[in-house]
Formats: structure tokens, sequence, C-alpha cells
């Protein structure tokens, strides 16, 4: 059973993991991760947020759905969020997602609109008056790009909608692909030219469909294929989605032609068996088939969650697997300091492409695999993206085979490597002067939340580091306009600028310096709660882990957390380096616990105060012993409401759980 504390914890975990993946996959095209092992993190962080409902945020990746567009283009935002589809890996899955929607909805049997899940770019086309004005790509679900020039050159996309009787205002959405046959030909043209050649068909469409210059993308053999509206005004469609897909189709759009109306899970089932049966001699690519409730009324009854419909579910096929020689083992140092085992592999075709690195995640996955130097693996490569190691061929193993073990120093810096309980990943200890994680710690020691240094972006972070200007958070400090002024997007004024926020950034409060180091497992909370409990950063420097375990939420995977980082000598030496800079804080009275009179009460706050800002009155409730969230559950007791409250007050007063206005609060605090 996974405590709160444990949950939270995982969920920020997962939450960053997955924000990374979707920024490589949504945006840079470059995904590093097996479509399988992104579904397994999501699917987790749901089941926990699902478990602990005060956990979700707005900014959680199940309330949306993959990153932000690239400004290359124009910026569109969608009327009708652009959602996905959840999962389904086996057939007691489906059954489970047809048992709900027939308990639901009443019925013992339901009738579904059944059609291939076609790997290409999911794309919106809107019409006004029959004739199309824009094209955009999905981007996050809220906005996407603008490639309205690019999408008339797709021939099977028709300029003006055929016939009559559309609405006013009719938003298509659909898929742009690149069939098997058009990315060979395509392929063998870019080697004629001596040009780069394309990894598969669905990189290729993405490609070709966000060519800045739409001559370009005139040349690629794009296709698309129609499988739904959004916006719809000014006319009235069929009551079930199968027929307004015949709709669209007498007006000049093209559909799938393996698409089928079912019944029940059965004909779910049968039609899923049949596709995978004709996966090989279709001439497109596909990832599996896609199950929608065939009536709107019965669609709106069913309603969504944050990023999907109930009524719709997408059934993968199994991931494509080969086997080949795993030659070495090799350790990469990611962002975060994780540390991740990457295989090695004798080239194998896999999945459209030759495959020479596979993840092996960690070396609990490695031990349990019984992976060695020198096996015999089975490589599965689900979607296009670096492949995993599914498992040994131990009949094919050779005498001698080397066990593997991660390094106890960090390959990157000679840091010390740390394993946590909670933890599968393995991490380097050396966050503060690690070069693999150089950018993302100065970034954090530079965020809102931390030093608050106005001007610093994550842009200019990685310009500063790239061009040798600094190698830690210290480094910022010795900086000189001149030094700044000569970067790219920089002049004299705003190299001035973020001087004068550096020095400003040197006055600044205890619990936001314990936060800018970027403790492994230390938030924002946890830094209040340290600040307070100490008094003094040298105290907390020197404390152990028996004293730390003794404060408030601090268990002994933190406590062990925060001694190791205090334990690394590259951390402290830059932590001197800050501290001579001028960086320093009040002091902090400390609350003896005889007077935390709010030891163990839970309170969010909404709106504004007038006395004080909302962060000193988080600071004194701490100060009193009290947590404060930023989400209201049955487990809060207070919400404390100013002007102009948000949706926390309604939530508050439906839970019953007790509101204090502003004068409530400071009695309380006496």
């Amino acid at each position: 059973m996974t405590t709160a504390a444990e949950a939270k914890k995982r969920v920020q975990q997962l939450r960053d993991e997955i924000n990374h993946h979707n920024y490589l996959y949504y945006v840079e095209d470059a995904p590093e991760i097996p479509d399988s092992e992104y579904d397994r993190l999501l699917r987790e962080l749901q089941a926990l947020e699902q478990e602990y409902p005060d956990l979700i945020t707005t900014d959680s990746p199940t309330q949306r759905v993959g990153a932000a567009p690239l400004k290359a283009f124009a910026e569109v935002k969608h009327k009708v969020p652009m959602l996905s589809l959840n999962n389904a890996f086996d057939e007691q899955e489906v059954s489970d997602f047809d048992r709900r929607i027939c308990e639901k909805l009443e019925r013992k049997e339901i009738t579904y609109a059944a059609e291939p899940k076609l790997d290409g770019l999911a794309i919106s086309l809107l019409y006004e008056d029959g004739v199309l004005v824009r094209g955009a790509t999905r981007g996050d679900g809220s906005s996407g790009e603008d490639v309205t020039q690019n999408v008339r050159t797709i021939e099977t996309i028709p300029l003006k909608l055929h016939g009559k009787g559309f609405p006013q205002t009719l938003e298509v959405r659909g898929e742009v692909i690149m069939t098997k046959s058009g990315f060979n030909k395509l392929n063998e043209t870019q080697r004629a030219k001596g040009e780069k050649t394309f990894a598969n068909p669905r990189n290729a469409a993405a490609g070709s469909l966000r060519q800045l210059d739409s001559n370009i993308t005139a040349t690629r053999p794009l296709e698309f294929y129609s499988y739904g509206v959004g916006q719809v005004t000014g006319g009235k469609l069929a009551s079930r989605h199968s027929d307004i897909l015949k709709q669209l189709r007498d007006w000049g759009l093209r559909l799938n032609p393996e698409l089928k109306v079912v019944k029940g899970v059965k004909g779910c089932l049968e039609y899923y068996q049949n596709i995978l049966n004709k996966r090989e001699q279709l001439n497109y690519d596909i990832d599996g088939v896609v199950y929608k409730v065939d009536g709107l009324a019965e669609q709106d009854v069913m309603g969504f969650v944050s990023r999907a419909p109930r009524w719709a579910i997408a059934h993968k096929f199994p991931a494509q697997e080969e086997m080949t020689t795993l030659l070495a083992i090799d350790v990469q140092v990611g962002r975060t300091g994780a540390l991740t085992p990457v295989a090695r592999l004798e080239p194998v075709f896999v999945g459209g492409v030759t495959v020479t690195n596979a993840t092996l995640h960690n070396q609990d996955e490695i031990d349990r695999k019984d992976v060695r130097v020198g096996d015999t693996v089975i490589v599965r490569r689900a979607g296009d993206v670096i492949p995993e190691v599914v498992s040994v061929v131990t009949s094919k193993r050779k005498k001698g085979a080397r066990k593997f073990k991660m390094p106890a120093h960090c390959p990157v810096c000679g840091s010390e490597v740390l394993r946590l309980d909670d933890e599968a990943a393995a991490r380097c200890t050396g966050g503060l002067f690690c070069e693999a994680q150089r950018k993302e710690a100065i970034k954090h020691f530079a965020a809102r939340k931390a030093m608050d240094i106005d001007g610093l972006g994550d842009k200019l972070v990685e310009q500063l580091v790239d061009e040798g200007l600094i190698h830690d958070a210290a480094d910022l400090f010795t900086l000189k306009k001149d030094d700044v002024a000569g970067l790219e997007r920089m002049a004299d004024k705003s190299a001035q600028n973020l001087i004068d926020a550096l020095d400003k950034s040197r006055s600044t409060t205890l619990d936001r310096f314990i936060f800018s180091l970027g403790i492994r497992q230390v938030g924002e909370t946890t830094a209040r709660t340290l600040a307070q409990h100490f008094g003094s950063f040298d105290a907390l420097m020197k404390s152990k882990e028996d004293e730390l375990i003794n404060v408030s939420d601090v268990g002994p995977i933190v406590a062990e957390s925060i001694c190791h980082f205090f334990h690394e000598k590259h951390n402290r030496d830059v932590i001197n380096k800050l501290l001579k800079a001028g960086i320093s804080w009040p002091d902090i009275e400390v609350t003896p616990k005889s007077k935390q009179t709010l030891a163990e009460k839970t309170f969010v706050i909404t709106g504004t105060l007038s006395s004080m800002g909302r962060d000193e009155a988080k600071a004194k409730l701490i100060a009193l012993g009290a947590k404060v969230t930023g989400s209201v559950s049955k487990k809060t007791d207070y919400v404390v409401v100013g002007e102009n409250p948000g949706s926390k007050a309604t939530k508050a007063e439906q839970l019953g759980v007790e509101i204090l206005d502003e004068d409530k609060l400071l009695a309380l605090m006496k």
C-alpha cells in the first residue's frame, strides 16, 4: 500500500519524466523511449492520481496531451480540445472498457465504430462555407501550429467541400500519413540526391508537414484520412459517429476503408484480430485499432476524463521484436542526475529502422532480466523510438558472460552515486557541480520559486553554459555586463537588467535558498519546514540523518538524500562560492514545539489577503506547525478565503471543510 508521502514523491518523479518525453516526442520529433514505456509511466501516474485525487494539479501530464507547439509557426487555439485516447493492451482491458460503458448506459450491448489507429500526425482542418481556411496540428491539445499552406498541398484534402448541406463552420479532424510505398520512393529520391533519408513513414510525414517552405511539402507523398469532427456551427450533423463520417465522405473527405461498425466487445475483438492479420499487407503503418461508442447521445452521457473521452479507447498492437547480441553496457547521466544503463547492440533491423542502442532502464531491470554483456537478447521497438531489451535468450549464453553493476561514482563528474530506497534509479549526488546536470541545476536555481532571478530564462542559461561563461550557479554572480551583452538576443539594456536582477537576488530567504539547491526530494514545502526547524543553514548542513528524521514531513529517504547532498564536497564548494558571492537572508526565529499551536492541521489558501502576502501567510502557518497544500480534499482542515477566491472555496463548501476569512486566520495565528 503506497502512503500519501510516497505517492506525492512518485507523482512528481513521473511528471518530470513524462514532461521530458512529451517535449522530445511532440516538439522535437526526437523521442528516446518506446511508446510502451511512456504508456506505463502515464498509466502509473493516472493510477496514483486516482488513488490520491488531492495530488492532481492543472499542469499534470494527465490533464493535458503532450507538449507546447514550436514557435516557428503561428499558434492556433483549438476551440474544442484535441484530446488523446486511453490505451488498452489486452482483451481484458477492452472487456473492462466495454463493461464500464454498459453499466453507465444501462445497456447489455453497445454499438461501436472501429477503425485502424494510423501512425501519423493528427491534424485539424477548418472549413468555412465549404472552403478550407485553416490547417493546424494538435500540438498540446489546446493549441497547435498553423500549417495551412502545407495542408493545402496534400491532394487528398479538398480545398472546397463537395456537394451541399455542410455546416457553415466545420472542423474536420484526421491523420496525415505517408504510405509505405510513398516513403520508400521518397527515401530513394533522397539517396539519389545525396541527402538525409528518413527513419520511418511517421517521421517523414511529421517532418514534411512541418516544413516552413510549403514547396518542399508539395513534393512529399502525404495523404489524409478523416476520423472525426471538432467545432461545428451553423448546421447539424448526424446522430451517430459512423453516419457523420459518411457525411464527411459525401463532402469529399477521405475515410479509412477499414472503418466498420461492430457490436459489443466480441465484435471489437474480432475486428482487432482481423486488422492485426492484415497489418503487414496494409500500405500504411498502424499501431492498433480504435473503438468509439457510435451514438453521440451515448457519448455525451459517458463524457470525458481530463485528457481523454470515456467513450473511446485505442487497442494497441504488440510491439515488434527482433533478436541480436548485446556488445556492451554504457551508463548515461541524465539532466536530473539519473544514471541510465544503455545497451550497445549488434545492429539489427526492427520496426523499420536499424537499431544499435536500447534502454536497460535501471539496475533492477538488468537484474530481473539477468542481462549480461555478450548475451543474445530480444529487442522490442514500439513506435519510432530507441527500443528496449525485453529479455535474454539464455540458451545462447556464452561462458564468461559478465554481470553488470552500476558504478559507485558518476562517470561524468566522479561524485558519489546514490540510490534511494523508494527509487529504481541511481543518481549522481553532485547536483550543483555535475556537468551532465549543470544546465538544469542552474535553471532550477534561478526559478521564480527559488532565487527568482528575473530575466534568466532557460535559453539564456543554455547560452551561458555553452559559451563557457558559467560552470555552476555561483558563477552567475561573477558575470559582467559585457559578458552577457554579446550573447544572442541580448543588448546593453537587457544585459544590465540581468546584472541588476542577480544583485537583487542576493537578498533572499533561507527556505528559498534551500529549495534553489535542487536537493533530491526537497520541494518548496520541505524547504520551508527545514528552514523553520533549523533556523540556520549551517545547522542544516551539519545535521545527521537521525536528527533530520525528527523534522516534520522528513522521513528516512528524504533525510538520506539531504545528508548525501551535503556530504559531497563538490556541492559544498559551490555552496561556499554562493555564500561568498553575498547571498544572505534574514535570521529565522525557531518556534518551540510547545508554541506550534497548529501542528498537524492542514490549510489551503485561496484569493488575495489584505494584511499579508500568501507566501508570508504560508510561512507563518508553517512556523506554527501547520501544513499548507495547494489542493482541497477531505483531509483539509481549513480553507482560508481572501478576495476573489477561486474554485477551491467552492470545493471546500462541497466537502464540508471549514472556511476561514482573514480575520479568523489572524485570530488562529495569535
